[in-house]
């Protein structure tokens, strides 16, 4: 049989004769109401998608999902204590290491010790902006080619802690002296995951990154210091809305194309990714291992280039060696067995993901637009439009889990009334409140069950 006339056979169908057929089914019920339902970004979803819903130019998306890695995250206040971890990761199949530093004494040599820095590519981010750390770090890593990120986010700071780390002045020049000492080192980051985290929907985390972004790019052209091959990386975290979030990063990806192009930059973005913490819960806690599962496939068929998964207990619990194998081995699994880096794009040419990537790319670059007309990502974070922003779609959300539409199962639904959790706590799973004078009105990450979770614990 020849393979290529398999179907000739077969008359085509329309999609008008598809929908005829569907509303016949529906018996005089409203097509519209039924079926179609609206997202959060204002996305009206179709029952069904032809190639006559695509823009002929998605057909060609520069998303790859084969190329990912597996990474594992470690938050470094012990320096000893982070060798050993990363260098046990690393024997037990994590691929790349992301390194949190706490302060500016954590001697890099001794990090670093005996780990195959020329082989692993392994991801600095820094909780202190300091240029006399990054030489030190970039000295002893000089050998490298392309295997060390930094990320460096003074603007992802001054949003999640409403201060600089010193002041405007201060943080742009010390960002201006460590471009000029990492010329040939990933070194530019912004922080997606503060937006989603915080109740952002998805247009506007897509929205604050090209402004995000952008703010950088101008610096560095005022500074002469763009270039073509300009590597910059993007922090996603990833929800529950499994389709939507490899729209989501596939729009990414396009949008930082379009943007780049128009200052002469040609390289990709990196983008690292892992789970929200938004919707993790303390009760029925294994649901999380559900959850972050889905979240780590829509990351992947996304095109990430690096993921790291969230614990199922990392709300709630020190970090601790059962919790972090556990993620760890959702992702090899992902990766070894079932084969998720086998196919380059498996999203290409899919009606309904190359729509959604479509239209939450075009509702981004109008949010962005709007932000430029404004003077700009900064000027609208110190006029509190952003945070006003997202607080109107976090609370839309909030209202929807509260009334029980957005389902968060042993939360808001399906609950175990005899499970307790109160002895159980070692981290405050809670929002923290911040009493320091700010400059701006930070961006605080909240999760959905919060204030129910709360109420149980009262009552325990």
């Amino acid at each position: 049989m020849n393979k290529e006339n398999l179907f000739t056979d077969f008359p085509a169908v329309s999609a008008k004769a598809w929908k005829q057929k569907i509303q016949a089914d529906l018996k005089g019920a409203d097509y519209n109401d039924t079926l179609i339902w609206e997202s959060p970004e204002g996305i009206k979803v179709k029952p069904f998608y032809t190639g006559d819903d695509l823009d002929e130019d998605l057909l060609h998306s520069p998303t790859s999902a084969s190329g990912w890695l597996v990474g594992q995250h470690i938050l470094v206040a012990d320096v000893t204590e982070a060798n050993r971890k990363a260098k046990e990761f690393l024997k037990n199949g994590a691929e790349s290491l992301i390194f949190t530093l706490a302060n500016d004494d954590l001697e890099p040599k001794e990090l670093l010790k005996d780990i195959a820095i020329n082989s692993t590519p392994i991801h600095f981010q820094f909780q202190f902006l300091s240029v006399a750390y990054v030489k030190d770090l970039l000295a002893y890593t000089d050998s490298v080619n392309g295997n060390i990120y930094l990320h460096i986010d003074i603007l992802g700071n001054f949003c999640r802690t409403g201060n600089w780390f010193a002041d405007f002045k201060s943080d742009h020049a010390a960002l201006k002296e460590i471009l000029k000492e990492a010329a040939n080192t990933p070194t530019l980051s912004i922080d997606v995951s503060l937006y989603q985290n915080a109740g952002a929907n998805k247009t506007q985390q897509l929205a604050y990154a090209l402004g995000h972004a952008s703010e950088y790019l101008n610096f560095l052209n005022e500074e002469k210091l763009l270039h073509s091959d300009l590597k910059v990386s993007f922090k996603m975290a990833v929800d529950g809305n499994y389709f939507f979030e490899i729209a989501k990063l596939r729009a990414l990806r396009l949008l930082w194309k379009t943007i780049a192009a128009e200052f002469g930059v040609l390289a990709d973005c990196h983008i690292l990714a892992c789970p929200s913490k938004r919707n993790k819960t303390i009760y029925d806690y294994n649901v999380n291992l559900l959850r972050t599962t889905t979240e780590c496939m829509s990351a992947i068929l996304g095109g990430a280039d690096t993921i790291y998964n969230l614990s199922y207990d990392a709300i709630y619990h020190k970090s601790n060696e059962f919790g972090e194998r556990i993620a760890r081995n959702q992702l090899l699994i992902l990766k070894g067995e079932s084969y998720l880096d086998k196919v380059k794009n498996p999203s290409d040419g899919t009606f309904y993901i190359e729509a959604l990537s479509q239209q939450l790319a075009v509702k981004a670059l109008d949010i962005f637009k709007q932000i430029e007309q404004g003077n700009g990502f900064l000027k609208q974070l110190k006029a509190h439009n952003i945070q006003r922003k997202i607080k109107e779609s976090a609370l839309k959300q909030q209202i929807r889990y509260d009334s029980g539409e957005e389902v968060l199962v042993g939360s808001n639904k399906y609950l175990n009334e005899m499970e307790k959790m109160k002895q159980e706590l070692e981290n405050n799973p809670f929002m923290k409140k911040n009493f320091q004078k700010t400059i701006i009105e930070p961006i605080i990450e909240v999760r959905l069950s919060e204030s129910s979770e709360k109420t149980r614990l009262d009552h325990e």
